[in-house]
């Protein structure tokens, strides 16, 4: 019995190596390209965020649903929720408003998938969080102030 176990995972591992090195059945990640270094690195304000995103002046949008604590304990680990009910939702970002680089988050919403993320994110200090949502080519904005009693991102 022990012995058709290893052939079966033998088969198998060699199987999965073959399908690898063809390219297949493993989930492909994003290239480089999509990248958008300019909102990540070169913003420094929520407002060069926005512009490196394409949203110059976002609507605020009460569809937009952004759910967290309004204190956290420890900046390092702060958890936040993100529903967009809007229709045709493309792009779901995240911003903190007083963090050394305020662009956290960035996530393409795929058409026919729910338009909802959950993730933790780091604080250094109480500020406003901005969740800002692509949807039909126009952006929308939400915010929420959540004051941290731990900064989490250091220096």
């Amino acid at each position: 019995m022990n012995h058709k176990r290893r052939r079966v995972l033998k088969t198998g591992a060699g199987l999965l190596t073959l399908l690898a090195g063809a390219g297949l059945g493993l989930p492909k990640i994003s290239a480089a390209a999509d990248w958008n270094k300019a909102a990540f690195d070169g913003s420094k304000t929520i407002q060069e965020a926005f512009k490196a995103l394409g949203a110059i002046s976002p609507a605020i949008s009460v569809q937009i649903v952004l759910n967290a604590a309004d204190i956290a304990e420890n900046g390092a680990v702060v958890p936040i929720i993100v529903e967009s009910k809007i229709a045709g939702t493309e792009s779901i970002a995240l911003l903190v408003e007083k963090n050394r680089i305020p662009l956290t988050a960035a996530f393409d919403i795929p058409p026919g998938t729910e338009a909802s993320i959950s993730m933790r994110i780091k604080m250094n200090e109480t500020s406003n969080v901005f969740a800002l949502v692509k949807a039909n080519g126009k952006y929308y904005v939400a915010k929420k102030e959540i004051k941290v009693t731990l900064g989490g991102c250091g220096a």
